[in-house]
């Protein structure tokens, strides 16, 4: 081969662009991967519990508190017989025998209804009311109501001494305080109308959630007679046929059911 042609030769090698190998850009790419690796933060697997329950309390709430009922009552309860129903007259004497507290202790009713709500107003006829101050007016009264002392809840007037009342319309009227023939305030019988206001007058609500009523009905002192007209009242009211259960209990002393003839 002449001179010139091994020169010739000689620069094509040289302007010959490098191709690297596969196997050595393999080999670079691993330890590029194996590098991505190696530097990467290794997170901790994480796994969740279910919250252990506190056993101690659930068995505190599981086990029933008894209650231990005193000797008295003990005594009382052997009088009753609570698979019978009494008679309105036998259980009211019942629960006076059976009430055991040494202060004025009440006669409540316990009444299992059909629905809940209210079932109505009442008057018990024997149950007078201690919160309300009733008066009939005359000049003391008016000399009072003039100096701006009011002194009682309820207002009693007649025709002919109601109109020394009107000057102080704007001073009774938005106290509900003005007579008024509507309720029985404004009347020709004062005295009647005092005793008439004088006794309970009730709304007659259930409780919220169940269809039951707690009234008072009397107190233990009271006669039979008349703790028999305010329950008879009650039933009537509330209407035999929406009675599904009826019992009497005294403040201190066990429950007597009540028979209740529909």
């Amino acid at each position: 081969m002449s001179k010139t042609s091994q020169e010739n030769k000689a620069k094509k090698a040289l302007n010959k662009p490098v191709v690297e190998a596969p196997a050595a850009a393999g080999r670079k790419a691993s330890t590029e991967v194996t590098e991505t690796v190696a530097t990467a933060e290794v997170k901790p697997a994480v796994t969740t519990k279910a919250p252990v329950e506190d056993l101690s309390a659930v068995a505190e709430t599981a086990v029933k508190k008894i209650r231990v009922r005193g000797k008295k009552y003990q005594k009382v309860k052997k009088l009753i017989d609570v698979t019978k129903y009494y008679a309105l007259k036998d259980a009211i004497k019942l629960v006076k025998s059976v009430s055991f507290s040494k202060f004025e202790g009440k006669i409540e009713a316990h009444v299992t209804v059909l629905e809940t709500g209210n079932l109505g107003e009442i008057t018990f006829p024997h149950l007078e009311t201690v919160s309300k101050k009733i008066v009939i007016l005359n000049d003391t009264i008016l000399a009072e109501i003039k100096d701006g002392k009011i002194n009682f809840d309820i207002l009693i007037a007649t025709p002919v001494t109601m109109p020394k009342l009107l000057p102080f319309a704007k001073i009774l009227g938005p106290k509900g305080l003005m007579p008024n023939p509507k309720n029985g305030t404004l009347t020709d019988k004062p005295e009647a109308a005092v005793q008439k206001l004088s006794v309970a007058k009730t709304m007659i609500k259930t409780e919220k959630s169940a269809p039951v009523v707690h009234l008072v009905v009397a107190k233990v002192s009271q006669p039979e007679a008349e703790i028999e007209a305010n329950v008879a009242e009650l039933i009537k009211v509330i209407k035999p046929q929406k009675i599904k259960k009826f019992a009497l209990c005294p403040t201190m002393g066990p429950s007597v059911k009540v028979e209740i003839i529909k």
